[in-house]
């Protein structure tokens, strides 16, 4: 049986992009084989490691479980972050504070301290919210729970939290 291929127009990090990709096709799929943005990685293709992070109209969302052809928002990825050559500030505080080891899981970690971060400044709770009214505190309890999807082989997770700390202020 021949695949199906459908249009897409998605807006990938602010540019308009028309492809056509067959229809079982995840987003990461086509950011890296066929847009060759490479910077969200397959780690599990499971949804479980957080290294295909990227934002989906501003939210997180593991690329690796969305079919492209189910994506109508606005895609940023790792390499849409940065201003010209000016580092975002997530990106700026992870090189200041050395969070990262081998890098392969820095690309998803970053897309997921922008998305989180937003989600805080939204008043959105995790697990760990003590007090729901009054919002969360960004600890290192905080950040670590909101994070969680996000895993290091490499165990970098003592600069990984100072740095989302650094950018959150």
């Amino acid at each position: 049986m021949d695949a199906q291929r459908v249009e897409l127009a998605l807006t990938i990090n602010g540019e308009r992009r028309a492809i056509a990709v067959d229809t079982r096709a995840t987003l990461l799929d086509v950011l890296r084989e066929e847009l060759a943005l490479t910077g969200a990685k397959k780690g599990c293709d499971h949804g479980q490691c957080g290294a295909c992070t990227v934002l989906v109209g501003g939210r997180r969302a593991n690329s690796c479980l969305l079919l492209a052809a189910a994506v109508r928002e606005d895609v940023t990825t790792i390499e849409g972050l940065a201003d010209g050559e000016a580092l975002h500030p997530v990106q700026e505080a992870f090189v200041e504070h050395d969070a990262f080891q081998c890098g392969y899981c820095t690309p998803g970690q970053i897309c997921s301290a922008v998305g989180m971060l937003a989600e805080v400044r939204e008043g959105w709770p995790s697990s760990v919210t003590q007090d729901l009214l009054a919002g969360a505190e960004l600890g290192e309890a905080e950040i670590r729970e909101r994070m969680s999807g996000n895993l290091c082989r490499c165990g970098a997770y003592a600069n990984i939290v100072p740095a989302i700390s650094q950018a959150a202020r």
